[in-house]
């Protein structure tokens, strides 16, 4: 198709009419105010994860290492999550709607931890930083006076995860481009246009890397107003490859994707919008439950075609790892049993209500596809209480990875994970380590060990908050003895905001 055809062949004035039509919409209701967050947050001290930050940068600070890091061990941990939640006290409703705040924890190799944090600077933030109040649509809170924006870049708020692509570094969300930073000092260095006819397309927050150190991504052009996934394939050296268009056969919501080697696999949940129930897109949005999940598998050599399955429905984020058996494609996801708390993950802690909010109540699930016959079912796999999985690429084709993720374990104070777990599918058990009945602990990255290639050497590093010390760290353990606890850890002397996801970088050569 020509360049220049590509994007209107996407976008209808459907588009135009959904960005608009959200910006311009009166508020149906005001959000909490940060009064009230603020009392909530006396009586529960674990609600410091939710509370908003008032600087648009966070050190350098450097902290000593406690315990000893293993050797071949190196490099910095970013991550990304909402961190500025209130305005002239305006306070938004749901968790993914702060501007982001792109963290580095780097290992410095002589015993300490240096870490730095800056928001990043889209153009959103940098006007309402101005204007001293927040000036455009969010995501699931109706803002008051809300002004129109040009397209969805206007809104960015590249709040959720980060990537790191031939060593450029980029902070991702779900409706818009991806701004790069710099990886030393995080500053905003803009909006990427991989190619300009896809200038501020959707580049999602949950981008895979293939085995050939390409990388493969989807947008959901359901999020500004149009229909289909694009899905990216970027080079190693993160030139564009290809942009293809998928179009569903029903409208579905998804915010990650998981692949094989020969496949991607999409699974879109269905939705209907009830306009009287807000301005923003998850005010609107409603899960609808009685229709089935639509699933797109796409061959990677075939990126512009989809062959489409239909399963039961599941409230689904995020995947594990997934692989091909016997002429069956089968895939690790962690399904919410409350498609309305999904909706709206922390929404009580949000509001500062820490007696009212309830944690997510989540079990792992197999998505089994047949690719012979056409059929799809749910199967539950025994284990529950997770979220945020990762797992070891290196693991052998036809069989299932280790996944590790934040779990619960014994007494836990807050409505959040207090542990990480391997979880060993296969067996239909964890091997667990607690951090307390005061700590919540964040997603932890896996990280290969450089001198192995066997699946599953390496380590897992991870944030925390200790609620009870008022301060936030992050741990260093053996991913194959996660109930040993850390090798090592380091705290900073106060809370920074809990976040989503993130990536590691092993130390360069030049330092």
């Amino acid at each position: 198709m020509d360049r220049r055809r590509f994007l209107s062949s996407l976008l209808g004035s459907a588009t135009v009419a959904a960005i608009g039509g959200l910006a311009l919409r009166p508020a149906s209701a005001l959000a909490g105010e940060a009064a009230a967050f603020a009392k909530g947050l006396a009586a529960h001290p674990w609600l410091a994860g939710w509370r908003s930050v008032q600087a648009a940068q966070l050190g350098p600070r450097t902290v000593q290492v406690q315990g000893r890091l293993p050797a071949g061990f190196a490099g910095s941990l970013y991550r990304n999550g909402p961190a500025w939640t209130e305005r002239a006290g305006f306070r938004y409703d749901h968790w993914f709607d702060g501007d982001g705040m792109v963290h580095r924890w780097r290992f410095n190799g002589d015993g300490t931890l240096t870490h730095q944090a800056r928001m990043v600077a889209t153009p959103k933030f940098t006007r309402e930083q101005e204007a001293g109040r927040f000036l455009y649509m969010a995501a699931g809170t109706s803002v008051p006076d809300a002004q129109p924006v040009r397209n969805n870049d206007g809104a960015n708020t590249a709040n959720t995860s980060v990537t790191l692509i031939d060593g450029r570094l980029f902070a991702l969300c779900e409706s818009g481009s991806a701004f790069e930073l710099d990886p030393d000092q995080l500053t905003t260095l803009g909006p990427v246009t991989w190619r300009e006819d896809l200038a501020a397309m959707p580049f999602s927050a949950h981008p895979l890397r293939d085995a050939d150190g390409s990388v493969w991504n989807f947008g959901s052009i359901d999020l500004i107003g149009g229909s289909g996934l694009l899905i990216w394939h970027l080079g190693a050296d993160g030139r564009l490859l290809s942009a293809d268009i998928v179009r569903p056969p029903a409208r579905g919501y998804l915010h990650a994707f998981s692949q094989t080697r020969g496949r991607l696999v999409f699974v879109l949940m269905p939705y209907a919008f009830d306009p009287a129930a807000g301005a923003s897109f998850f005010e609107r949005m409603q899960f609808t439950s009685n229709q089935p999940c639509r699933i797109a598998v796409v061959d990677k050599d075939r990126p512009g075609q989809a062959r489409w399955f239909e399963a039961p429905f599941a409230a689904i984020y995020h995947f594990g790892d997934a692989f091909e058996r016997n002429g069956e494609l089968w895939v690790r996801a962690v399904g919410h049993d409350d498609p309305e708390q999904a909706r709206s993950p922390m929404g009580a802690a949000m509001h500062g209500d820490g007696a009212g909010q309830r944690g997510a109540a989540t079990q792992l699930l197999t998505l089994r596809l047949d690719l012979a016959r056409g059929g799809a079912r749910w199967e539950p796999t025994g284990l529950s209480g997770l979220e945020f999985p990762v797992f070891d690429p290196r693991t052998g084709a036809g069989r299932g990875a280790l996944l590790y993720a934040p779990t619960t374990a014994g007494r836990h104070d807050a409505p959040y994970f207090n542990a990480v777990a391997a979880f060993d599918v296969a067996r239909g058990r964890r091997v667990v380590h607690d951090y307390g009945p005061h700590v919540l602990a964040e997603e932890h990255v896996f990280v290969p060990r450089p001198d192995s290639a066997r699946a599953d050497e390496g380590w897992l590093v991870g944030t925390l908050l200790d609620a009870a010390r008022g301060r936030s760290g992050i741990a260093v353990l053996d991913a194959r003895h996660v109930d040993r606890g850390p090798l090592a850890q380091a705290w900073l002397p106060d809370a920074v905001p809990l976040g989503f996801h993130g990536c590691f970088a092993r130390q360069r050569a030049h330092g």
